[in-house]
């Protein structure tokens, strides 16, 4: 593995788990009172993007992180359109 490589994983795991308690605390409180559906929408979105943009690249640290993060952006996403 390459130092850049090493870099990117870091980079994303870091992103991505940093998102977790936000998403975790929303799943349990189901409070989406705080949360912008515009901003939540646009990242979702542009979350998506990141991740075709990996996946053309091939670039494994992009992908896996923003798969991960689509999934948690998409849900978050999904109960402010159900419940807010």
């Amino acid at each position: 593995m390459q130092f850049t490589d090493l870099i990117g994983y870091l980079a994303a795991a870091l992103t991505t788990f940093s998102f977790v308690p936000q998403a975790l605390h929303t799943f349990r409180t189901r409070d989406v009172r705080g949360i912008s559906l515009g901003m939540y929408g646009a990242f979702t979105v542009g979350i998506a993007l990141w991740l075709v943009y990996g996946l053309a690249l091939g670039t494994w640290p992009i992908v896996v992180a923003n798969a991960i993060t689509l999934v948690l952006a998409g849900s978050i996403l999904w109960m402010k359109l159900r419940y807010g």
